[in-house]
């Protein structure tokens, strides 16, 4: 029999990466003219999973997401690493906002995943295992082919696909 290929899809991110971004942010913003004189706070609670961005009003909070997202892709992360969680008022007039960091697929979402895989009538299997989805199939074109599809679908989720074997 021939031998099966699998890989698994997950939303997993590198922290450091994560982390990575997030200093270039600092760094960034300290310099920019736009910034200059006044509050900003960029902060990763690595426990939490949470990130929070503090500046002086909404226009400068908007700015410094975009910087935030701008570091980001340019480390490979998604956008949609975030997740909005709630902006409000701070100490001091300032404007804070909260946002989740997003490293798994919601068992809703995977279902959806791995029913568009079954839909595609392919020689290959989708199981639901934890906080990933591991596709198993013996032809490794089928096995691009998922990828393919599941790269150009519109998910929630950061998709990531690793242990190609």
């Amino acid at each position: 029999m021939a031998k099966e290929h699998s890989f698994d899809i997950s939303a997993k991110i590198d922290i450091q990466i994560f982390k990575n971004a997030i200093n270039l942010v600092d760094r960034e913003v300290a310099n920019r003219y736009d910034f200059k004189g006044t509050t900003f706070e960029v902060t990763f609670k690595e426990k939490e999973k949470q990130l929070v961005l503090i500046a002086s009003s909404d226009n400068k909070l908007d700015a410094l997401k975009d910087v935030v997202i701008t570091k980001l892709l340019k480390q490979g992360l998604s956008s949609k690493v975030l997740e909005e969680v709630k902006v409000e008022d701070s100490s001091g007039g300032n404007r804070k906002a909260t946002f989740k960091v997003v490293d798994y697929i919601e068992s809703k979402e995977a279902k959806k995943i791995t029913a568009e895989i079954k839909n595609m009538k392919l020689k290959v299997t989708a199981n639901i295992e934890g906080d990933s989805i591991r596709v198993k199939g013996a032809k490794l074109d089928e096995l691009q082919k998922v990828m393919a599809m599941v790269k150009e679908g519109e998910w929630d989720a950061p998709i990531v696909f690793e242990n190609m074997r």
